[in-house]
């Protein structure tokens, strides 16, 4: 029997298959995520980037009502900045219609505040979507493989103890099939980790961006107000 992949592929047992079939849906499923996450992330940056010069001239009009109106709709439906502060706006501006505003403008702005920080809470949940499938993949792909690679080896070394061949020679062919499963988990492992890390940062700056942006909604909202 050869070593090509084709040879072992073919020669491979239930176990083996049943393990490349595992690793395949997996592999599969993280690609999904990975589209996913990137066409999310990128539909984000994009339409926060045009978000907000347009929400930050409405605010120096004073035109609250309009930055809400602008902070809805298909152009701003992926963004992150406008998902964390239409919430505090809508408070805000029942503070201001309520009256609400004028006798207490800290307490106002708090209201506004606490608005903010529970959309945000939802929104970092909303980000991180996938990512935990993302690294239980990248952690458990190997050991998967290797799952594989371990039943391989028995059955070579049972199959040597069967025909009472001994050597090298009668068990590296098994042994090759069996490694194939090792080498398949970690094929479909490093991608995995690689996106974990690489979305886990843009996460990261997207809260940043959050913050910062929400940390200057309420600055304004004490100092001017509608």
């Amino acid at each position: 029997m050869g070593f090509d992949l084709v040879s072992m592929f073919k020669h491979m047992g239930a176990v083996a298959w049943g393990v490349v079939i595992t690793l395949t849906i997996m592999s599969l499923y993280s690609i999904q995520i990975m589209i996913e996450r990137w066409y999310t992330f990128k539909k984000a940056a994009d339409q926060s980037r045009k978000y907000v010069p347009e929400i930050s001239r409405f605010l120096k009009q004073g035109k609250i009502k309009e930055a809400i109106d602008a902070s809805h709709g298909k152009n701003v439906s992926y963004s992150h900045v406008a998902k964390v502060l239409v919430p505090g706006l809508q408070e805000w501006l029942y503070q201001v219609e309520s009256g609400e505003a004028d006798k207490d403008r800290e307490g106002a702005v708090d209201s506004a505040k606490r608005a903010i920080q529970r959309a945000t809470a939802v929104n970092m949940s909303d980000l991180k979507r996938g990512m935990g499938v993302l690294a239980t993949i990248g952690a458990t792909a190997p050991f998967v493989g290797l799952f594989g690679t371990t039943f391989g080896i028995i059955n070579a070394f049972s199959g040597m103890a069967l025909t009472g061949s001994g050597g090298i020679a009668a068990i590296s062919a098994g042994i090759a099939e069996a490694l194939i499963t090792t080498a398949y988990g970690l094929f479909v492992a490093v991608p995995a980790v690689w996106a974990y890390n690489y979305f886990g940062g843009r996460v990261e700056g997207f809260n940043v961006e959050m913050d910062n942006t929400a940390s200057e909604l309420l600055d304004f909202l004490m100092k001017k107000g509608a």
